[in-house]
């Protein structure tokens, strides 16, 4: 066999049989996101091989739609998706602003909630494989939160300087995730101070959160009475630190004067030696002052560069702006990583974000992420703040709309999903349409609910032929299950005249069998429908003679017996069965049929009679000859009958 990478997962899937002959291995990606491979695998049972028709090998199938925590996130994100483009034209400048942070966050919240429910299932199982998986996306879905919430920062918010670094250092905290468990540990213990993780408390200063580490300095302060000056200055510094915040009128130039006073504070204090008995005080100190030694001799606590960038700005840069991060970030992820480390797509993507790149951001997301999900909503939301316009030279077309059609296009492969993936093509202004009416066609029909659902979408949308499409397939799926009245419904609704007239005839080839018809309130309801064919007409109108006939009104039910019989809209197999319906009118008490009209029946019945002895039908059947002589009688009675009648009442 040969090896061949799928992307993302990376693990090799080995495809049986390639020819080896072609210098090439040819695959592509087949329908419902699977990735086919030209092979000459399979089975050979009860035929051969054709050399001109080679097997199929599915290499690998989108598995993500099949997951039920992403399932779960695709759709509640759905939800937020429909509801930004609705509030598409709503609200500008901040206020516009504001509204589309909202939004983010809201992605942001379902990412988060899927990437908990995971976590259960991780948890709560006892199989290996089935953790492994869940482990997977717990690990994928926290990447994806990490850089979408770095992208609301970077592109989206957009903060000022001051304000960004604030914003980076929540960043921070929020994905790094052990440091309260770390403080609840030692908190909880009898003697905090003498805890073996105390000095770890090192991490709170490296995230900017001053008050809790004051807190725990002031447990090493009541501890070790040696300690207790140098833990009061430490602890004055931290307190004294300028932090701008949401609230302060202060300016940005009066924070940086503030803050170079503060650390020039800091750095007398460490070279008047004043920490220098106590090693971990003074590493705290080397820290506030911006040291990049000391700060990278805690990596084991910030675990990732991107940590480590925030906290040097933190102590060293504190007013940085969004198009000086770049300079800082490269820088910090190589002394950071060393070397000898080759950056993670991971590190590729949050570094593009730096540097403000964001197709560098979506095409790096597209390659490492598994899924379409996160590029495609993303690249919508940052389409509408209106910072694609330039980048949509690298796909050829919008940006947006292609990888919206590439996500609908996967959906579509699930049995459910596809109907959320109706509403973002319906968003594409130039392809949705047409991507929309070739993926629906490939929708298995499977029930005639799923069929309705369909049909309502395609109407909703004027999809004539499609709507044509649907009720011809569900029409003749309901002949071969003999469901005639199915059929007729269908075949009205896609208004395909020859179809109802095929089962207008099987409809009457019923009666012919049976003496009665099915499906009686489809029938008696056809109202204008019944125009669609003469058949169908027919139909309608023999119907109404029947029931015109069990309420009695036999006048009007045989004036419209000898209507359908006159326009020959009937079979021709069916006129001996129009003019047996007129015997029972023929043999009442009172005169139904008049002479004129009885002439017209002769007439009809001799017709027939001419039709059917070409055929030499008359001849062979006993039956037919005996009811061909009951009607002349009839007719015959009928007449007599009638010109009495009618000769008395023009005498009198």
């Amino acid at each position: 066999g040969t090896a061949l990478s799928c992307r993302p997962c990376g693990r090799p899937e080995l495809i049986p049989e390639i020819n080896s002959d072609k210098k090439q291995l040819c695959f592509e990606w087949g329908p419902g996101e699977m990735l086919v491979c030209e092979t000459l695998f399979g089975s050979t049972e009860g035929k051969e091989k054709r050399p001109d028709c080679p097997y199929v090998y599915v290499v690998r199938k989108d598995l993500d739609i099949y997951s039920q925590t992403l399932r779960k996130l695709f759709n509640e994100s759905h939800g937020i998706f429909v509801g930004l483009q609705k509030d598409e034209k709503e609200k500008l400048g901040k206020s516009r602003t504001a509204q589309l942070v909202r939004v983010s966050k809201n992605y942001r919240s379902v990412i988060r909630a899927s990437m908990e429910d995971s976590h259960q299932l991780a948890i709560s199982t006892q199989d290996p494989a089935i953790h492994m998986q869940h482990s997977t996306e717990v690990s994928t879905l926290s990447a994806m939160e990490l850089i979408w919430n770095l992208c609301e920062i970077m592109f989206i918010e957009a903060a000022p300087a001051g304000s960004l670094l604030r914003h980076l250092l929540d960043w921070v905290r929020l994905h790094v995730c052990d440091v309260d468990n770390m403080l609840c540990d030692v908190l909880r213990s009898e003697s905090p101070a003498k805890h073996k993780n105390f000095w770890d408390l090192t991490i709170l200063v490296l995230q900017g959160r001053m008050d809790e580490a004051r807190q725990l300095l002031s447990k090493e302060a009541n501890t070790n009475p040696t300690s207790v000056g140098m833990c009061k200055i430490l602890d004055e510094l931290m307190k004294k630190m300028p932090v701008l915040c949401p609230s302060n009128t202060q300016t940005l130039t009066e924070m940086e004067l503030k803050w170079q006073h503060w650390h020039e504070a800091c750095e007398r204090f460490l070279k008047d030696g004043t920490f220098a008995s106590n090693p971990h005080m003074e590493t705290l100190c080397k820290i506030l002052v911006g040291d990049e030694s000391a700060i990278l001799e805690k990596k084991d606590l910030m675990t990732n560069w991107y940590h480590f960038l925030v906290t040097r700005l933190l102590y060293c840069h504190p007013t940085v702006k969004h198009v000086e991060l770049h300079l800082y970030a490269q820088s910090s992820m190589d002394l950071f990583l060393g070397a000898e480390s080759s950056p993670e797509p991971l590190d590729i993507i949050l570094l593009a974000a730096f540097e403000l790149d964001i197709h560098q951001v979506i095409k790096e997301c597209s390659i490492a992420l598994s899924n379409w999900w996160f590029v495609a909503h993303l690249t919508d939301l940052l389409d509408h703040c209106n910072l694609l316009q330039s980048h949509n030279l690298y796909f050829g077309s919008n940006m947006r709309e292609y990888l919206l059609l590439e996500y609908a296009s996967g959906l579509f492969s699930h049995h459910s999903l596809w109907q959320l993936a109706v509403d973002y093509f319906d968003h594409c202004p130039e392809f949705g349409r047409a991507y929309l009416e070739h993926h629906i066609e490939r929708i298995p029909l499977d029930t005639e609910h799923k069929a309705l659902k369909i049909l309502r979408i395609c109407e909703q949308r004027m999809m004539t032929e499609q709507v044509r499409s649907i009720c011809k397939i569900m029409a003749m799926k309901a002949v071969r299950n003999n469901r005639l009245g199915s059929a007729l419904s269908w075949s009205i609704r896609a208004k395909d005249a020859a179809f109802a007239t095929l089962i207008s005839d099987r409809f009457l080839k019923e009666y012919c069998e049976r003496g009665s018809f099915s499906d009686l309130d489809l029938i008696d309801n056809l109202g204008p429908s019944m125009l669609l064919s003469d058949r169908l007409t027919f139909l309608g109108k023999y119907r109404e003679f029947h029931r015109m006939y069990g309420e009695k009104r036999f006048c009007a039910a045989a004036k419209l017996l000898l209507t359908l019989m006159t326009a020959r809209i009937a079979p021709c197999s069916f006129w001996m069965t129009l003019l047996t319906d007129a015997l029972p009118l023929l043999e009442q008490k009172e005169v139904i049929f008049s002479a004129e009209q009885t002439y017209e029946l002769m007439k009809c019945l001799e017709d027939v009679m001419a039709a059917e002895s070409k055929n030499q039908k008359l001849q062979e059947d006993d039956a037919e000859t005996m009811k061909v002589e009951m009607l002349r009688i009839g007719l015959a009675r009928n007449l007599a009958r009638a010109i009495v009648k009618e000769g008395t009442l023009e005498e009198s």
